[in-house]
């Protein structure tokens, strides 16, 4: 029969089941009475709850520190342990609920959460991504978590996260349908997250009869990662620390960005197929992969290859990448409307009007190098193409299989700023919008997480872990070096080193990577530096596919690893971080 200390009582586990270990709160009391007084004025110890005694429970409005009308358990199931190694998962209960709101005709926040038989004390929130719309795994690991550690439920976290309060179509996370919604919008754009943590929080004291969690921490990439940040800044007495990843933070002002490079790639002749992108990539590897020391398949000096490299200019193997007079010939070069395309995509917006946020631009991408959505037998490609280019070309009615980010343009324009579905999003100017300039400033005011004075999270202690892929081809990595030079700025370079890490991985894109795919323990380095007071040392980020076990140090910006000139190609010892 395990027993596990529970904060200020133990709590043991039978069948499963938690309940109160009675001869501990009864001397619990005696302490609180200051012994020997029999009026046993203390407050009584409370019972820990079954899994099953929490099916239909409530979750009262008062608990949840932003507007809602309470919240429901819709089911609670004990899942039984299962799996070996690393990849084992313990008995746990698994709790699906949701959130009710304020306006009747806005959809609820569809919540899980899992709660491990064996607790650790600590809580794991998992972000989302895109739109949303579905519920994390909550069984699942951090972003480019390691396959060689266990993940947050198998290290005793209790788990959950939410679908941010609406509930995804077939378009999955691109659907903006919920965009007419006020409520549905505040809830996305970051208030699901307070009520989500509150409910989630409320629920585990009632399971394990604890006051609240040891430690709090929050993980995720993309839109996760902006929302990784967000509770950070909007509520750092919450939490204890952040796991942010490939963060669109500003993301009305990357959907500004997404509709520029969109109605650059719409004009004739602009869209690059799958055989014109692996040409620009070799163009770019030719030209770039040596810059950090050694032909390694991986640009690492990113910003020296930006500063360099020339699509109209460049050549591969002594032919130029650029068509004979521009015009299209084929799969063998880039056409002069495929060229200024990518220029658009490698450079910054600017907006021409003030947007809410304060945000003036967005910053372009680091295309050469990147990969765009090319052809190979990688059973992560499909997922690479998908969050890239795709396979067709933006057009009106958009494509479902368009560019992501053109889908998700065509969405927020139609759903968020028209709130016209038969809008034609290609005719809106991002940089001259008409009549939706008011609407798209007032958005930037919710959707852009900007704030970079973090003194209240770094007061408690509270401690972030960022990193970001330089071949990322749907959030810029530009503009998460934006937002670590401005945290630099507002709260100055030692005070930011106090809590703040920034890494970039050389080749990683989006979420998943054929040419290098990043597994990285940024939790126990979080656990480390938050609970023991140790900050991160010198990491290292494996590559799970694009050579499965090479090794990177993982540099902190502006470092890039830099070849020793002898030594194991596939190895981080033979790198060095350097920012020149």
């Amino acid at each position: 029969m395990p027993e596990a200390f529970r904060g200020p009582r133990f709590v043991r586990f039978v069948n499963g089941a938690a309940v109160a270990a009675a001869p501990f709160a009864a001397l619990a009391l005696v302490a609180c009475n200051g012994g020997g007084d029999d009026d046993n004025n203390g407050p009584p110890a409370r019972a820990a709850l079954s899994c099953a005694q929490l099916a239909g429970m409530s979750v009262p409005a008062n608990a949840i520190g932003l507007p809602t009308t309470g919240a429901t358990v819709t089911a609670a199931t004990t899942v039984p342990a299962s799996g070996t190694g690393v990849s084992a998962k313990p008995e746990y209960c698994l709790v699906s609920g949701s959130i009710a709101p304020v306006d009747q005709s806005a959809p609820k926040i569809n919540f899980q959460i899992a709660m491990p038989t064996q607790w650790n004390n600590k809580v794991m929130m998992l972000g989302g991504g895109g739109y949303d719309g579905t519920v994390p795994v909550v069984t699942g690991n951090v972003p480019a978590g390691p396959t060689t550690q266990p993940a947050p439920l198998a290290r005793g976290y209790a788990v959950f996260g939410s679908d941010s309060g609406h509930q995804a179509g077939a378009l999955g996370s691109r659907d903006g349908s919920f965009g007419p919604n006020d409520e549905a919008v505040a809830n996305f754009s970051g208030d699901a997250l307070k009520k989500t943590r509150d409910a989630a929080v409320y629920l585990i004291d009632k399971r394990y009869a604890v006051d609240k969690p040891t430690r709090a921490y929050f993980a995720g990439g993309s839109s996760g990662g902006r929302e990784a940040l967000a509770v950070v800044q909007r509520w750092p007495e919450d939490w204890d620390g952040s796991i942010v990843l490939y963060p669109a933070w500003n993301a009305a002002s990357l959907d500004l960005q997404f509709g520029r490079i969109t109605r650059a790639l719409a004009q004739p002749g602009a869209y690059p197929n799958q055989a014109k992108r692996k040409l620009l990539l070799d163009a770019s590897l030719a030209a770039c992969d040596t810059l950090d020391g050694v032909a390694d398949g991986l640009i690492s000096d990113v910003a020296a290859c930006n500063a360099r490299f020339d699509p109209a200019t460049a050549g591969l193997n002594g032919t130029p990448l650029r068509c004979a007079n521009g015009a299209d010939t084929g799969d063998t070069c880039l056409s002069d409307a495929q060229i200024a395309a990518l220029k658009v995509y490698a450079t910054p917006i600017t907006f021409s009007y003030a947007l809410a946020s304060g945000e003036t631009q967005y910053p372009g991408f680091n295309v050469w190098g990147a990969d765009l959505g090319i052809v190979n037998a990688s059973l992560v490609q499909p997922t690479v193409i998908a969050l890239s280019l795709n396979l067709l070309q933006p057009a009106s009615p958009m494509p479902s299989t368009a560019p992501y980010f053109s889908v998700f343009w065509d969405q927020w324009i139609r759903y968020f700023v028209a709130r016209d579905p038969n809008v034609n999003s290609l005719a809106v100017d991002p940089q001259n919008p008409g009549p939706y300039q008011a609407r798209i400033s007032a958005l930037t005011a919710e959707q852009d997480v900007n704030k970079t004075d973090l003194s209240a999270f770094n007061a408690k202690g509270g401690k972030i872990l960022m990193a970001h892929g330089t071949a990322d081809a749907l959030v810029s990595t530009q503009s998460t070096e934006q937002y670590y030079m401005r945290l630099r700025q507002t709260m100055g370079a030692s005070t930011v080193g106090n809590f703040v890490r920034y890494y970039e991985i050389p080749g990683y894109g989006h979420s998943t990577s054929s040419i290098f795919n990043a597994s990285w323990d940024s939790l126990t380095a979080l656990e480390n530096w938050v609970e023991k007071g140790v900050a991160p040392p010198p990491q290292t980020v494996a590559d799970t596919t694009g050579v499965p076990g090479r090794t990177r140090p993982l540099c902190e910006y502006p470092a890039f690893p830099r070849y020793n000139g002898s030594g194991d190609v596939n190895s981080a010892s033979s790198f060095t971080c350097t920012a020149q």
